[in-house]
C-alpha cells in the first residue's frame, strides 16, 4: 500500500504542482517547451506504469480492506456513469480544443466554441472524474480508493490547473474564450452564454463513445479481471 501511496502522490503532484503552476514556467523558459515536454511526458508514464504495477499489488494484498461492496443498484448505476464518461472522453480527445496539449492555436479559429466545448471547456476531464467517481462507486478497497481518489482530484483540480496555466500564457486572448464558456458542465448553457447543439459534436463521435463503452463493458472481465455486467 505504501508504493500505491507513494505513486498517487507522484502522478498527481507532478501534474498539479509541476505542469499547472509556474514551476512549469520557471523549467520551460530553463531549457526550452520541446525538452521540458518530452521530459514531462516520460515522467507521466513512468508514474502510470508504477501506479498501475503498485495497484495490482495492493489490491491483492491480504490486507487490502474493502469498505463497502458492490450491490446490483451500484452496479448499474456504475454502467450509466461510464458511458456518460465515454460521451464526454471521446469527444473531448478528438474536438480541437485550446486546453488540450499544444492545441492553443484553436484559440484562432472564429467558431472555436462549438460542439462538446459549449457543454464545457474540459469535456475530457470532466468524463475522466465521472470515470473515477463510477469506480470508487462499486469498488471499496482501500486500493481503489487510492487509485480512483487520487484520479478524481486530479481530474476535477486539473481543470482550474488548465485554466490558470492557459490565462498565464495567453492573457486576454483567453480571457475572451473562458467568457464564452464554462468549466463546470452546462453551466454556459444554464447561464445562457451557450446553446446546446448536439449535432456540432459529430454523431461519428457519439457513436464511437458508444462503441468504446460497450467494447469495454464486454471485455471488462478479460482485461481487468472483473465482470461489469450483473
Amino acid at each position: 500500500m505504501t508504493s500505491l501511496l507513494a505513486a498517487a502522490a507522484f502522478f498527481v503532484l507532478l501534474h498539479l504542482l509541476v505542469s499547472g503552476t509556474r514551476v512549469r514556467d520557471a523549467i520551460t523558459g530553463a531549457i526550452g517547451q520541446g525538452p521540458y515536454t518530452g521530459l514531462f511526458a516520460l515522467a507521466s508514464i513512468a508514474g502510470l506504469t508504477w501506479l498501475g504495477f503498485a495497484f495490482a499489488a495492493a489490491r491483492a494484498d491480504p490486507g487490502n480492506a474493502a469498505y463497502w461492496q458492490v450491490t446490483p443498484v451500484t452496479r448499474h448505476i456504475q454502467l450509466g456513469l461510464q458511458l456518460l464518461a465515454m460521451l464526454l472522453i471521446v469527444p473531448g480527445l478528438t474536438t480541437p480544443n485550446p486546453t488540450g496539449v499544444r492545441q492553443e492555436g484553436a484559440l484562432e479559429r472564429p467558431d472555436v466554441v462549438k460542439g462538446m466545448l459549449r457543454i464545457t471547456r474540459h469535456p475530457f476531464l470532466w468524463g475522466v472524474a465521472i470515470w473515477a467517481l463510477g469506480h470508487l462507486l462499486v469498488n471499496g478497497d482501500r486500493a481503489s480508493l487510492v487509485l480512483f481518489g487520487s484520479m478524481l482530484v486530479l481530474a476535477l483540480f486539473g481543470t482550474s490547473s488548465i485554466d490558470a496555466k492557459r490565462k498565464r500564457a495567453l492573457g486576454a486572448t483567453w480571457d475572451g474564450f473562458a467568457a464564452q464558456t464554462s468549466n463546470v458542465p452546462f453551466a454556459a448553457i444554464l447561464a445562457g452564454k451557450q446553446s446546446l447543439k448536439l449535432g456540432e459534436i459529430g454523431w461519428w463521435r457519439i457513436l464511437l463513445a458508444v462503441a468504446i463503452w460497450a467494447a469495454l463493458v464486454w471485455g471488462h472481465p478479460y482485461m481487468f479481471g472483473v465482470a461489469a455486467l450483473p
